[in-house]
């Protein structure tokens, strides 16, 4: 999880590109970030539903990798940003329907908050079956059960 505050990669290929040491500034608008999605609030995507991501990131090369993934690496960033306010968005993100989201939601409370990912640990896993969730519940705070 050493992508820190990144929720998707093309602006660390871009900065090592030895090509880019002769990229001017698009004149074609198409190639700008829309307003809308140019540097919101981790809180604010991670509360992404399928149908507003679909509407955000069309045309935009973020949709490939669809809403569950990107989520994934919102709940990411918001383990490694140290943001305490983002702790209600991520016990939500314990019920998404997507195990992918719940194991990240998991991981990202035991970063912020380990003591809190603890006692929700009681209620949240025994409802769970998938195995990757529970494998996330089973690595919280090795050596504490």
């Amino acid at each position: 999880h050493a992508m820190g505050n990144r929720i998707y990669g093309c602006d660390d290929c871009l900065a090592v590109c030895p090509w880019n040491k002769f990229a001017k500034i698009a004149s074609e608008s198409a190639f700008h970030a829309k307003a809308q999605t140019a540097s919101p609030p981790l809180i604010d995507l991670a509360r992404v539903d399928e149908t507003a991501f679909r509407a955000l990131y069309s045309g935009s090369p973020i949709k490939r990798i669809g809403r569950d993934r990107f989520i994934r690496n919102v709940l990411i960033a918001i383990g490694n940003s140290g943001d305490m306010d983002c702790m209600p968005v991520l016990t939500e993100r314990l019920k998404d329907r997507s195990a992918l989201i719940r194991g990240a939601a998991i991981w990202a409370l035991s970063r912020l908050q380990p003591e809190t990912a603890l006692k929700l640990k009681a209620r949240y896993q025994e409802q769970e079956t998938d195995t990757y969730v529970l494998e996330e519940w089973e690595n919280l705070a090795p050596g504490f059960s």
